[in-house]
């Protein structure tokens, strides 16, 4: 449908700035988040339109059967590099190879690396799964592999050819998230119940088959914890405890790690790590976990717990992901008079947001009503003595300003839509 096409141009254009730089495009992100379309689709489309001829441009889709009847099985590495070289006739022009879950096929990094090998042509490939196309890229594409991050749709995005006012919007996009098949179910019990069909058979499926997992129940029980303390600080011992008083579910630390990490290698999770910024070093045993998607988080949980501060808290953390930056958690330990005597106090930032040289110190603030809130929220930028730029977040649709003291203030859909 033409009125769900909605162009990504964030990432088309991160596509062209790549195009033929003798590396391997990878496009990352969960199932269903929009990689397929964002290749097959959109930036099909755009080569037409610069002019590449269309039998120039070659893409397998491995997570369907469509070319099975003609080619042969072409998760079969041998039957795909026949089909590939027989596609590529003219060594005079330029090729765009687009392989589209390639992890299905068994041993695909030599395909790609030596279809990359070819000055005339040009490779993109995209996954779900970070194990195999995220944390050994180095290694697979000996050095050569360009990695691209795709999220579910952005807040701007989803506004996208939307008249309905901002507020209205922002509810239902904190609701049921930025999935984009989402624009293809109108009721609200459609969208609960794709939502849950993804994780019920897409994720959970997914991460069990893929990591050989034999507790399912506890897996899915961790991947609700996780949902639930959303911008809290935790570790797999927090969790196992949690998991085993909550849900009665008996499950070791070292084992909830692992489950941690399988979800995380399906860009289902994110975790931010602890930085002590006087102390500048990281405390590697405690992070906060955010979802990539709330609407997949509401849905994990059945949309009973839609506390809207660590909802906002969660977009927050995603958009800065999608725009570019790393993200870590603050803490500011000061030396202060404590109950008659000297004491380290800790004072937390909810994000650090870093791109290159470029750093900011952020707090999510759903509601600054009245001075005790907003002396909360200030006391820890108070404790920071560097020059970079500190900023509140707050929900209320306020213009942007800057106090005397230099910190600046932003409303929620001011920073959605234009960043800071």
């Amino acid at each position: 449908m033409e009125n769900t096409y909605i162009k990504r141009e964030t990432y088309l254009q991160k596509i062209i700035d790549r195009m033929d730089n003798g590396e391997v495009k990878i496009i990352t992100g969960p199932r269903r988040c929009g990689k397929s379309w964002l290749l097959k689709r959109i930036f099909r489309d755009y080569l037409l339109a610069s002019g590449v001829e269309s039998d120039n441009i070659i893409i397998v889709s491995f997570d369907l059967d469509d070319e099975e009847e003609i080619y042969g099985d072409l998760t079969q590495r041998d039957t795909l590099k026949d089909f590939l070289y027989s596609r590529i006739t003219n060594a005079n022009a330029n090729y765009y190879v687009i392989l589209d879950e390639v992890q299905e096929v068994e041993g695909f990094e030599r395909i790609v690396n030596g279809l990359n090998a070819k000055d005339n042509v040009d490779v993109y490939i995209t996954g779900s799964n970070s194990h195999f196309l995220s944390s050994d890229i180095r290694t697979i594409f000996r050095g050569r592999g360009d990695e691209i991050r795709v999220y579910p749709l952005s807040f701007n995005e989803f506004c996208s050819n939307r008249t309905e006012p901002v507020s209205e919007l922002w509810k239902e996009y904190y609701t049921y998230g930025g999935m984009p098949a989402l624009l293809h179910h109108r009721t609200p019990e459609q969208k609960m119940a794709y939502l849950q069909r993804l994780w019920d058979k897409t994720y959970i499926d997914d991460v069990v088959e893929r990591n050989h997992v034999k507790n399912r129940e506890a897996l899915s029980s961790l991947a609700d914890a996780l949902c639930s303390s959303i911008g809290s600080l935790t570790n797999p011992s927090r969790i196992s405890n949690v998991l085993q008083s909550v849900q009665k579910t008996k499950i070791c630390p070292e084992t909830v790690n692992n489950y941690i990490e399988y979800l995380e290698d399906a860009f289902l999770f994110e975790g931010a790590k602890r930085f002590n910024i006087k102390g500048n070093k990281y405390f590697e045993s405690i992070k906060k976990y955010y979802a990539v998607d709330v609407g997949l988080r509401n849905a994990k949980l059945n949309f009973r717990q839609q506390e809207i501060t660590h909802i906002m808290e969660n977009v927050i953390y995603n958009e800065l992901r999608m725009r570019g930056y790393s993200v870590d958690v603050g803490l500011v330990e000061n030396r202060e008079m404590r109950d008659g005597k000297m004491a380290y106090v800790q004072y937390e930032i909810d994000f650090i947001a870093q791109n290159g040289m470029e750093k900011h110190y952020i707090q999510s603030a759903y509601k600054l009503d009245g001075e005790e809130k907003k002396e909360q929220e200030l006391r820890s930028f108070r404790k920071i003595d560097d020059s970079f730029r500190k900023i509140v977040i707050v929900g209320d649709d306020i213009a942007t300003y800057t106090d005397n003291k230099g910190i600046v203030y932003m409303g929620l859909f001011q920073f959605l839509k234009s960043g800071i």
